[in-house]
């Protein structure tokens, strides 16, 4: 479920707004998106993989966790590397490799130019 928008890191730029597909978010003051309807979130981790500023944490729990909860702690979740981990986990963001190369053999790769 949806924890954390992180005002630091978001660059306003809504694509949490426009992917998530139960409208959890809304724009925010200063357009920082604010989470509008948590209960509605189902987990599918969209808003994190497309968060282009690692801004987000998806909790991978199904309701809520507790107020005192360190997966709603910014601080913790950036020291721990939480912070906008799936899109890490999948391939996404900073630092990506070309999977679709990797994923060949060298047999199929093209040869270097």
């Amino acid at each position: 479920m949806i924890e954390v928008v992180s005002t630091e890191r978001c660059v306003s730029c809504d694509v949490c707004i426009a992917v998530c597909p139960t409208n959890v978010f809304e724009a925010g003051p200063g357009g920082i998106p604010v989470i509008a309807r948590q209960s509605d979130c189902q987990t599918c981790f969209m808003c994190e993989a497309h968060c282009p500023a690692d801004a987000l944490f998806v909790a991978p729990h199904t309701h809520p966790v507790p107020a005192d909860s360190p997966l709603r702690d910014e601080e913790h979740l950036a020291g721990t590397g939480l912070l906008g981990s799936y899109r890490r986990e999948l391939g996404w963001g900073r630092g990506r490799k070309p999977g679709a190369r990797l994923a060949v053999g060298p047999e199929l790769r093209p040869a270097a130019t």
